[in-house]
């Protein structure tokens, strides 16, 4: 664990993930706690350890900082809610604010009663991360209500994954859009980048421990296969419009039968798993938020091509893919956007009001492009429209459409 853990630390100083600790300074020395939240392995730790030696580096004093790792077994003691409590409370500094870091606290039962103790000591800055949404849910909200912020947590952009790669040579622009679609985002799957296979091995080490040691275990899930023809199923059919009944009749019809309540649950567990997202849909017109046809998309676009093959890689639902976690990084809430009889790929929204945005992959072909900016022509208000794609082309306006090239706004 250690030796992993050293390697993924070398991997990640070679990038500055300056989103997260520029919140996380935000929110430094506020009587709030802290709460990193995210998939396995996208980072979350090593942030966790970066920050920590950020303090050191500032001039906070060993003897104020306190970093546990609850899932190192050196630490397994601490796993005891009593034990933890005490073992933090007898590290406390004499005087000023002691910096409390616990990784991976939801190992520990009941872990919720020891952070609203410490939390009643002003003089204990606490952060603590967590690989699922379980632990935000129920008690931990009853209990820190309006005490905790959440620091949504993503594994790398394509900026940040050719800035860890970059001693592997120089490629342009779009070598490195398809190396990223193909190793995937996650930190130390760049450790293998060089060797598909490899990368494969890593990222279904992955996909097991989310699938089968988060979502299983917490579930108590016995029927498996069900489960993870559910989860290729959505891998497959990321951007696509799904309800539970679609993917219940699909998989019923192809021999696997299942009632639509179990689909639900199923996909319920793997979105608390941050390996799946849902954008629900939005009405421009009437400006209200729709409950049917949802859309998925995925964590990582590498673990798609594991599971998958790269035979699926549909290369406009890829980029897609990719712009929906782009918005989420850059905290917009994001939506599809309906327009009478017409789909808006994103409404991406903030404090100040809605962005507009259409992907393709291509529109050098003149039908195309009529018909990706059709969507985005029927939009009344004066909020930024936007038609992303992979074409290379300078900046264009079409009567206050912006059309760029993709690559660009990733990398802005």
């Amino acid at each position: 664990m250690d030796a992993l853990f050293g390697d993924i630390l070398g991997i990640m100083r070679q990038v500055q993930r300056k989103e997260y600790t520029d919140r996380l300074d935000s929110y430094r020395g506020k009587h709030i706690i802290k709460v990193i939240t995210g998939a396995r392995r996208c980072g979350k730790s090593t942030l966790l350890k970066m920050y920590s030696e950020k303090l050191r580096t500032e001039g906070i004093d060993e003897s104020r900082i306190v970093f546990i790792n609850l899932e190192d077994y050196d630490n397994v003691d601490l796993l005891d809610p009593a034990k933890l409590h005490g073992h933090i409370r007898q590290r406390k500094a004499e005087t000023g604010m002691t910096y409390v870091f616990l990784d991976e606290i939801q190992n520990v039962d009941s872990f919720q009663k020891v952070v609203d103790s410490l939390f009643l000591d002003e003089s204990l800055d606490i952060y603590m991360t967590g690989s699922n949404a379980y632990f935000l849910s129920g008690e931990l909200a009853t209990l820190l209500s309006g005490r905790y912020v959440t620091i949504d947590m993503l594994p790398l952009s394509l900026r940040e994954f050719i800035e860890i790669n970059s001693d592997s040579g120089e490629h342009s622009r779009a070598e490195w859009y398809r190396r990223y679609v193909q190793v995937g985002s996650f930190p130390y799957a760049s450790a293998f980048s060089g060797d598909l296979c490899a990368v494969h091995e890593y990222l279904r080490g992955v996909y097991n421990t989310i699938v089968l040691k988060d979502v299983v275990a917490r579930y108590r899930i016995t029927d498996t296969k069900t489960l993870e023809s559910i989860a290729r199923f959505l891998f497959d059919n990321i951007g696509s419009p799904l309800s539970s009944k679609r993917i219940a009749d699909t998989l019923t019809s192809s021999g696997r039968r299942i009632d639509p309540k179990t689909v639900e649950k199923y996909i319920s567990a793997l979105q608390k798993s941050f390996i799946l997202y849902e954008a629900k849909r939005y009405d421009v017109k009437g400006k209200q938020y729709l409950k049917l046809m949802e859309k998925y998309y995925l964590v990582d676009i590498g673990l798609r091509g594991m599971l998958l093959g790269q035979r699926s890689m549909d290369v406009g639902h890829v980029l897609e893919n990719i712009v929906y976690l782009e918005l989420l990084r850059r905290r917009y809430d994001v939506y599809v956007g309906k327009l009478d009889d017409n789909e808006i790929d994103f409404v991406a929204q903030n404090n100040d009001g809605n962005s507009y945005f259409q992907v393709a992959a291509s529109v050098r072909d003149a039908g195309t492009l009529e018909r990706e900016l059709k969507p985005l022509r029927g939009i009344k208000d004066s909020y930024p429209k936007v038609l992303l794609t992979l074409d290379e082309d300078p900046v264009s306006d079409y009567d206050g459409i912006k059309r760029m090239c993709v690559l660009d706004w990733l990398l802005g």
